[in-house]
């Protein structure tokens, strides 16, 4: 079975010969190697290229342990390359390489050479791992499989896709599982034995315990917002644990750091500026937040939530939570100031999309509630909610596109209809 990744590959080859190490990040199990390893190493052949131009290393393999010596990787590269044809440089798991950030900068001296990297431990994680190559690196961000990609290699309707997405999310070891429990087992051991593992050995987290809680305490209420001192008064109340405010965004980063969550602040609209805190957070990945939980909060509603965050997010959009202040008469009829919130306000380039999501609109009233803040914004950039039990996608008499869920997700130009 073969999961066509072509958003990620097209990055690649658009950034081919650009002078750049090409670094492929993500979250751990996403699919980086598959990627790099097979669907890039094919186009290059099919491209052309000599087999004996395509310099590849799996750094993790134990036939390959003597590579991991920085002087004994660059010696054997420069072996390779005999004349001046172009060579691609491909390397798997390049953390187990002692000094890798040498050895890569050292790369990009061979004028013939375009190298592409993967690495999965908790430092090449980082989000910020792009500074290691000073200026010199090009970050391809890999996440877990959207929508679309699980369906193509899904079979059985789009209803039936969802409920299974829901669950077990979008990383693609699941296709190799047929029972729900082995699902179950594969979510909760890596998350267990991989993603906080990283996490601790990397920051020398002490306190794992209260990192566990925190991810806990995140994962039944995504979409919600919060801040440090609101977790700290959360713990005491709660966990009957002290726990400083400062403890706790480190934490957040940490989780941050390895694409594990993502941050979304809030956006004034009217004011046009950002609202420091609080803030929502999102899993990157909806599967591991059921496994972190074991599957006990699955409420349809948040889950939706997330999974457009993340869909819009691997479109490439930057996203935001946005917030609409307007006057409006009271019980008593004296116009009062009110603040609504805006799930998401989406910007890329040019475009920008206000963006409602709800599970269901059986009445006009609840209508009416969808689209309060959007009608609130007095611009002209497209308003929208999707909606996943609609029977048809169309325009409200408002002007706000009701939009079908699946249209949304499994078609890309969706939001522009």
């Amino acid at each position: 079975m073969e999961i066509k990744r072509d958003l990620y590959l097209n990055k690649l080859i658009r950034h081919k010969h650009n002078g750049l190490i090409k670094v492929i990040t993500g979250l751990r199990r996403c699919g980086k190697s598959y990627l790099l390893f097979r669907l890039f190493y094919r186009h290059l052949l099919e491209s052309g290229v000599p087999d004996d131009h395509i310099i590849k290393i799996a750094l993790d393999d134990r036939l390959n342990k003597a590579y991991r010596d920085p002087d004994m990787l660059c010696g054997y590269v420069n072996s390779l390359i005999k004349d001046a044809g172009m060579y691609y440089i491909l390397l798997d798991e390049v953390q187990f390489v002692n000094e890798f950030e040498d050895v890569l900068n050292s790369f990009l001296h061979i004028p013939n050479a375009d190298t592409y990297v993967t690495g999965s431990n908790a430092k090449f994680l980082s989000k910020d791992i792009i500074t290691e190559f000073r200026g010199r690196g090009d970050q391809i961000h890999i996440a877990p499989l959207s929508f679309g990609e699980f369906m193509s290699v899904f079979h059985g309707t789009p209803d039936e896709g969802w409920r299974v997405y829901c669950n077990f999310g979008g990383l693609p070891k699941l296709f190799d599982f047929e029972s729900d429990e082995d699902k179950f087992g594969y979510l909760k051991n890596i998350f267990a034995e991989t993603y906080l593992k990283d996490i601790i050995d990397r920051n020398r987290v002490r306190n794992d315990a209260e990192l566990g809680e925190l991810l806990d305490i995140l994962a039944s209420s995504i979409g919600s917002l919060t801040n440090p001192k609101k977790l700290a008064d959360t713990f005491k109340s709660v966990k009957q644990v002290s726990m400083h405010p400062d403890t706790l965004k480190k934490y957040l980063d940490y989780f941050a750091d390895a694409f594990l969550i993502e941050q979304v602040k809030r956006y004034d609209i009217k004011g046009k500026k950002y609202i420091n805190t609080p803030a929502k957070y999102y899993f990157t990945d909806i599967g591991l937040r059921n496994a972190r939980l074991n599957f006990r909060q699955e409420e349809e509603t948040h889950i939706l939530e997330n999974i457009v965050y993340n869909e819009l997010k691997i479109r490439g959009f930057n996203v935001d939570a946005g917030t609409v202040d307007y006057y409006a008469p009271n019980e008593a009829g004296k116009s009062v100031l009110r603040q609504s919130e805006v799930d998401f306000v989406c910007n890329l380039v040019d475009k920008r999309y206000y963006i409602q999501v709800a599970l269901s609109i059986p009445t006009r009233e609840k209508l009416a509630q969808e689209q309060n803040s959007l009608l609130h914004i007095h611009d002209s950039f497209k308003k929208i909610v999707i909606v996943k039990n609609l029977s048809r996608t169309h325009y409200s008499e408002e002007g706000v596109l009701l939009l079908d869920l699946f249209e949304f997700l499994l078609r890309p130009e969706g939001l522009s209809i």
